[in-house]
């Protein structure tokens, strides 16, 4: 077999509905730049009630393995190191909700993004479906069904990029703002080895603040450069996961889990590395930061929610 250029090990957990158009957005041809030899998706279910099997995205042009994780938990740690494992690319990215969708060209973009650097922390930033911050927009009646329209009304997936005209940021001062976290964050294997993945002791539901605890540790590397790709993203599927159903669960998570972090790391949790290197994709420009920016990079990151992870 032939080593892919890059591997996406994707998390689910009871996800019917939104899992299919995660991985139509990751697959060729919606996904440019990126053919299917140069790409291998791996899916580790955690726990569904009905698990994903293999079979059910054979009309996709991808390359997709599904993995069961036979100990399923409420937090997703292991079933994202599992997959982690088993990739085969010497890029990895780690995309631990299942239920966002990529933009078109998000795939190629992080391939050349990769190349810039020996040693790159690569992230995208996180936007969410809907008028509003998903927890907020809930309470207005947005869920699945108005999702399915939402969707319908830009034709998606036939122009992606016209996601970014239906969705929020997540980053307070939008995609240059403050960044804690990417559900889309690709390190290269020797990274992933040395960061030892995600840290087993996040056992809350959903990880908690896990993933933001892995970016800031891979930002931490010795040599380690972040690079922040511009121009593409993902974009949270409405499915009453713990951080956007309800104002109550979002903060209560929140408050939580950065708990939890101040009694693990011995520090709050903020920002790191906020800015880094800038690569837009649309236009294949690298910007680096200037001294200003570099020092809004350790600034407190003001959470409204923590990302949402898949789980058990």
């Amino acid at each position: 077999m032939s080593v892919p250029a890059v591997s996406m090990v994707v998390v689910s957990h009871n996800m019917a509905r939104e899992l299919p158009r995660t991985l139509r957005s990751l697959a060729p041809p919606y996904q440019r730049g990126a053919a299917r030899e140069l790409t291998e998706i791996i899916v580790v279910d955690n726990g569904s009630a009905v698990a994903p099997r293999r079979e059910d995205f054979l009309s996709l042009d991808a390359d997709i393995r599904v993995m069961i994780q036979p100990n399923p938990t409420h937090s997703p740690v292991a079933a994202i190191n599992a997959g982690i494992a088993a990739a085969r690319a010497p890029l990895i990215g780690a995309w631990i909700d299942g239920a966002r969708l990529a933009s078109p060209g998000l795939l190629g973009a992080c391939l050349a993004a990769a190349s810039l650097h020996p040693r790159p922390v690569i992230a995208t930033p996180n936007y969410q479906l809907g008028p509003s911050l998903q927890y907020l927009s809930a309470q207005s009646g947005y869920d699945g069904r108005a999702e399915d329209r939402l969707l319908e009304d830009i034709g998606w997936p036939s122009d992606g990029y016209k996601l970014f005209e239906v969705s929020t940021c997540e980053m307070r001062g939008g995609p240059t703002g403050s960044m804690l976290e990417s559900n889309a964050l690709f390190l290269t294997r020797e990274m992933w080895d040395e960061l030892g993945g995600y840290d087993a002791a996040f056992v809350e539901p959903g990880g908690g603040v896990v993933n933001a605890d892995t970016f800031i540790r891979a930002c931490a590397l010795p040599g380690a450069q972040l690079i922040r790709v511009l121009g593409e993203g993902t974009f949270h599927q409405i499915h009453g996961g713990l951080s956007t159903s309800t104002v109550e669960s979002a903060v209560r998570t929140l408050q939580q889990g950065s708990r939890a972090y101040l009694r693990r790391r011995g520090m709050p949790l903020k920002s790191t590395q906020a800015v880094g290197w800038l690569y837009d994709a649309r236009l294949h420009a690298l910007t680096e930061p200037s001294q200003a920016q570099a020092a809004h990079a350790g600034a407190a990151h003001a959470l409204t929610a923590p990302g949402e992870a898949a789980h058990g």
